[in-house]
């Protein structure tokens, strides 16, 4: 293995620091990370497409600026850092298809997406757009447009969706870092289940814009890593208003990088009652082994939570089937069949409910928010059980045979409801041969907290992302 190529299977940091070392030139790991893509996706299916000539263009752009002496150049956090994106996000040149078959007929798009530009000025390199569920809606990127995304862990098993291409590509080693979306739990599922670290930061935090949407009012966007300092200095290099997304929040650049780890004096808690009676044993198991790690014994349960969801369900209903109605009018028959019964769904659902789910919605908002007077950060499983065979139609939770790809957001949708920051850790162990991820959740704007706490796990070798075993 040349040397590019072993850096591209470690940490994304590491192999930026042995590129400002002048180990190797940028260009070798634009071509390591090509080379990885063309050996293994055949058998993952991360990528939708691949920008090789982008991202050796990038390269060689960096080259000369390093070989000309370029100090900022040497500054960049994410220097010659391979990367990609879920194909919502816009990429210059490319068809922003969002997992559709409709999506094919519209023109290029004429510029990246905000986080793409940002990501490419910290020194990151595109290396292409990744694999989802149609328009966003499901939990397994079974999609049957492009085809389904399998577990780089077991090829048998889903990777979770929607964001499940992206999971997948960096548990498979291609990239060491790629950017999902989250609506109901899309970024949080599929770390869980490709073993990898993802991160959900609060509603507003990250601008959307260039993205295509799902449900306005609960879509976010975010990184996956495979260490909790990548997924750190890549939400670091993403902060920051900006005036084309109206749900972004103008807030300073509140840098986390250089804060991971340290813990002393947070105060953690184990989320109880629904968070539990709806998690199999496995990922019950996975909530015990970090709760044990942080010397956690304080149960916190909170109110209704399965009214949050439903509220959860309806709003994304309601939101996402009224921005594709023209489409389903139109051209009914080139949505997946699922999707489209969905999106049928809620067209048709009464406007009282979805004020109800509103104020239900508001209302778990303010009782979830009491919570963290006496806590900082909160522990919950991120999935109810580990990565099913493709094709599982349903799932036996807590004494009911549940089907098993909505089920999959049981215990991420409620936080999604009210745009709660979460961190997901991967933890081996608790399933035979397969991760469960465990979401650590904080309050508004503590992104911080749940990467600490995220760090300390991580350096304890109680959570680990390694490079799936493909060959």
């Amino acid at each position: 293995m040349s040397r590019a190529a072993a850096l591209l299977q470690g940490p994304a940091h590491e192999l930026s620091a042995a590129l400002r070392r002048r180990e190797l030139r940028v260009a070798a790991v634009a071509e390591a990370a090509i080379a990885r893509i063309q050996a293994t996706d055949g058998r993952v299916n991360a990528f939708t497409q691949v920008t090789a000539t982008r991202a050796m263009a990038e390269a060689a752009a960096l080259d000369a600026r390093l070989d000309a002496g370029d100090t900022l150049a040497q500054a960049l956090p994410l220097l010659g850092v391979p990367y990609a994106a879920k194909n919502l996000f816009d990429i210059e040149g490319l068809t922003t298809l969002a997992g559709s078959k409709i999506e094919r007929d519209h023109p290029a798009a004429r510029h990246d997406a905000v986080l793409v530009q940002r990501l490419r000025r910290a020194g990151a390199l595109l290396l292409g757009a990744l694999n989802m569920d149609e328009y966003a809606y499901g939990f397994s990127t079974e999609n049957s447009h492009y085809g389904a995304t399998r577990n780089p862990h077991d090829l048998a098993r889903s990777a979770g969706g929607s964001s499940g291409g992206s999971a997948a590509a960096v548990a498979a080693g291609q990239v060491p870092l790629s950017l999902g979306s989250d609506t109901n739990g899309s970024i949080r599922v599929p770390s869980s289940l490709c073993g990898v670290f993802g991160l959900k930061p609060t509603f507003g935090r990250l601008p959307r814009s260039g993205s295509y949407p799902f449900v306005a009012n609960l879509d976010h966007l975010g990184p996956f890593a495979r260490c909790v300092t990548d997924l750190a200095l890549a939400y670091d290099a993403m902060q920051g208003g900006d005036a084309a997304d109206p749900a972004c929040v103008y807030r300073p650049v509140e840098p986390t990088a250089d804060r991971l780890g340290v813990i002393d004096g947070l105060r953690i808690g184990v989320l109880g009652g629904w968070f539990r009676e709806m998690a199999q044993a496995e990922a019950r198991s996975a909530v015990n082994t970090v709760a044990r790690a942080l010397g956690s014994t304080r149960i916190v349960e909170w109110p209704a939570v399965a009214s949050a969801r439903a509220a959860a369900f309806l709003i994304t209903q309601a939101e996402s089937s009224a921005l594709h109605l023209h489409n389903l009018k139109a051209r009914p028959q080139d949505f997946e069949p699922l999707s489209r019964d969905r999106f049928l769904a809620g067209a048709l659902l009464p406007a009282a409910w979805v004020a109800q789910a509103q104020r239900v919605r508001r209302w778990f908002a303010r009782a979830v928010a009491a919570s963290f007077a006496d806590v900082d950060v909160l522990i919950a499983p991120a999935t109810p059980c580990a990565a099913q065979p493709l094709g599982t139609e349903w799932l036996e939770i807590a004494g009911q045979r549940l089907p098993a790809r909505p089920s999959m957001g049981l215990l991420s949708q409620p936080i999604s409801c009210i745009g709660l920051p979460v961190v997901t850790v991967p933890v081996w162990g608790a399933h035979e041969t397969l991760p469960v991820g465990v979401q650590l959740i904080a309050a508004p704007w503590r992104e911080d907290r749940a990467l600490a706490v995220a760090a300390a796990l991580e350096a304890a070798g109680v959570v680990a992302a390694p490079v799936a075993s493909l060959g």
